[in-house]
């Protein structure tokens, strides 16, 4: 981009963006009402909510009075659905995200009272249902005879293992009818067993034939106390196909706590186990070791053998080999992949890294080629091994504005501006994504300059983004709250870039942004992790609360990137790391050797982290190069991870 247009783009957007929070905007005509109506079924007030729908008025949010009524009445299962009512409504707001909701709560209550013929008639006109409703629109088939859905559940059968409970009917109706077969609900319960929900399994083993299902007294002690009940196996376990697959189960429940015991005991036992089951647990615990960052990972996925792996077990087998710096078995390991899999990004990379480190040059520009025009983690590094470091678009007006005419006038952003205003955040923000749901580029581009116009930046960014994600770098890198937020980076010695990339991949600048864990504000801070920093820097008289201040949000968000960048080598890969995992984990995951910082990230064992510290540097970059007016190294900002102390 060029540098008059972002020194624009930087303009505008901080001409927009105030350093504390915004003034409460005035309510208008009608608003109370709708607030009232809210309220009412929150607190699951029928009256008062009867009397409020009974009114009308030309107010935008008028349906959302009726439709919360209708939320309250189907809640109630001492009250029958008005299904009239319901119909109309679902006709009057026929395209709109209510109707959708609505069409979905009268579907869980249809179901709760077992009423499938109603259900069938209802549930095609649901466009976007979740997982539980399919599992019960699949019930419902069956109920009412249509046995083709079981058809329709044994296609999916291996994307089901962590299925809803309303999926146990079709699921179970799917084996006993001959569509799987043992077999299948044996392999499924050991993949059950490898989760963080593992008594899964117990439902999987429970629908097997009874004269060849586990026990369940034993069932729940290999899940549940895996260790002591490996102790007391009888000598002659491996008769059954029950007893054997127990002990999968049980090794695999240790595997979580410690790969190498896991091995050991496996070894004591191997014997007794078929080819196919020494394979499949062995990649179990291989993963495992992988995960936990073993230097056994590669020993262990060595002794699987011609087992076959699932993806994620095939994805930390190239994690393990990058960890120990194998690049031929990096090699192996993705080819060995499918085709889909072997295509992805990450893979894609590693894999021309790993033709690079071989002499094969050809091999690994093209496969950099592939990638190398896409603005995201693996894309710039990419693009940086055919010695482009990454630059802004040179021309493109991305701030330039396309006529707002539609995108004003379309009745769900109209909606969602007013649920905004409102501070009804959650249905404001479905009425925005059902608004860009099937348009084309330039009315979510027009979207995004409707949302930033009101200050919503974490809706400008997304529907910019939406448009174009190799575009509109001005809407979808905002720089919002800049007259506070510099100061406190340049007082904290911090990098400017690397602060709004935290910042935005933390709350994409929404003031009242809270976390499910209670993280809030703009740099999503943790209540806990507030009170320390505060009394760390002297804050006197702090309080939580004050965590929805910008100002004091910034100053303790900032001062916690200085803090933890001091207390990991002043590293931002560490400490982005840190940030969101904690920094005790970010030491823990280095090496005993220097380790290119991006095997590090790749290696990180939680999927959350790992994605977070790419978001975070790739956001880096972009603001570095917005605010510098030149090229970035995406590398030169990953460097290298020192070791770790002798001492940790």
């Amino acid at each position: 981009m060029k540098t008059g247009l972002m020194a624009a783009a930087l303009c505008v957007a901080g001409m927009l963006l105030p350093a504390t929070a915004p003034a409460q905007v005035p309510r208008a005509f009608g608003d109370d009402r709708i607030v009232a109506a809210h309220e009412a079924v929150r607190k699951g007030d029928r009256d008062t909510l009867d009397v409020l729908a009974a009114e009308s008025s030309p107010h935008v949010l008028d349906a959302y009075v009726r439709y919360w009524r209708f939320v309250n009445v189907l809640a109630r299962p001492e009250l029958p659905p008005p299904a009239r009512e319901l119909e109309a409504f679902l006709q009057r707001e026929a395209g709109t995200v209510l109707a959708e909701r609505l069409r979905a709560d009268w579907l869980r209550r249809l179901a709760t009272d077992g009423d499938w013929t109603r259900f069938t008639a209802l549930y095609p006109g649901l466009l976007n249902p979740d997982r539980e409703t399919r599992c019960t629109a699949w019930t419902a088939r069956l109920m009412t005879g249509d046995t083709r859905a079981l058809d329709e559940v044994a296609l999916e059968w291996r994307t089901l293992d962590n299925a809803p409970a309303a999926c146990d009917t079709a699921l179970r109706a799917t084996h006993a009818t001959g569509r799987v077969d043992d077999d299948a609900l044996w392999r499924r319960a050991r993949r059950q067993a490898d989760t963080r929900k593992p008594d899964d399994a117990l439902l999987s083993w429970n629908w097997l034939p009874a004269e060849i299902a586990p026990a369940a007294a034993d069932a729940e002690q290999a899940l549940r106390s895996s260790a002591a009940w490996l102790d007391r196996l009888p000598a002659n376990f491996a008769v059954t196909r029950a007893g054997r697959e127990l002990v999968l189960a049980a090794l695999t429940r240790i595997a979580w706590q410690d790969a190498r015991l896991a091995h050991a005991r496996l070894l004591q036992l191997q014997d007794r186990l078929g080819s196919e089951e020494r394979g499949d647990i062995q990649a179990v615990i291989a993963m495992h070791a992988a995960i936990d960052q073993m230097p056994e990972a590669m020993a262990f996925y060595r002794a699987v053998g011609n087992a076959e792996l699932t993806p994620l077990q095939r994805a930390w087998r190239v994690r393990a080999a990058l960890r120990a710096g194998d690049w031929a078995a990096v090699r192996t390991a993705i080819e060995a992949m499918p085709e889909s899999e072997r295509q992805q990004p990450e893979w894609t990379y590693w894999l021309g890294r790993a033709h690079a480190a071989a002499g094969r040059a050809g091999d690994a520009e093209a496969l950099f080629s592939h990638i190398a025009a896409e603005p995201h983690f693996y894309g710039i590094l990419a693009a940086e091994e055919l010695g482009r470091p990454f630059a802004l678009p040179a021309s493109g007006d991305s701030l330039a504005v396309p006529p707002l005419d539609e995108a004003e006038n379309d009745p769900a952003l109209r909606r969602a501006l007013a649920l905004y205003r409102l501070g009804l955040r959650t249905e404001a923000t479905r009425e925005w994504t059902w608004a860009l749901r099937g348009r084309d580029e330039t009315f979510r581009l027009a979207a995004a300059h409707l949302a930033l116009r009101n200050e919503l930046y974490d809706r400008a960014i997304n529907s910019a983004e939406l448009s174009n994600p190799r575009a509109n770098y001005a809407l979808r890198f905002l720089t919002p709250y800049r007259e506070l937020i510099e100061p406190q980076v340049h007082m904290q010695g911090l990098d400017l870039g690397w602060v709004y990339g935290l910042m935005r991949q933390e709350s994409r600048f929404v003031v009242p942004a809270r976390s499910s864990a209670g993280a809030q504000g703009l740099m999503q801070v943790m209540p806990a992790t507030g009170k320390w920093v505060a009394n760390k820097i002297g804050l006197r008289g702090y309080h939580p609360r004050q965590l929805n201040d910008p100002s004091t949000n910034v100053l303790l968000g900032t001062s916690y990137m200085r803090l933890i960048l001091n207390d990991l080598d002043d590293h931002p890969v560490l400490a982005s790391a840190g940030y969101n995992a904690g920094p005790g984990r970010a030491r823990r995951w280095r090496d005993d050797k220097p380790l290119e910082a991006a095997i590090y990230i790749e290696t990180i064992p939680f999927n959350e982290t790992r994605d977070y510290v790419k978001k975070v540097m790739v956001n880096a970059v972009i603001y570095g190069a917005m605010f510098e007016h030149r090229p970035q190294s995406l590398k030169a900002r990953l460097g290298v991870i020192g070791p770790r102390p002798a001492s940790e």
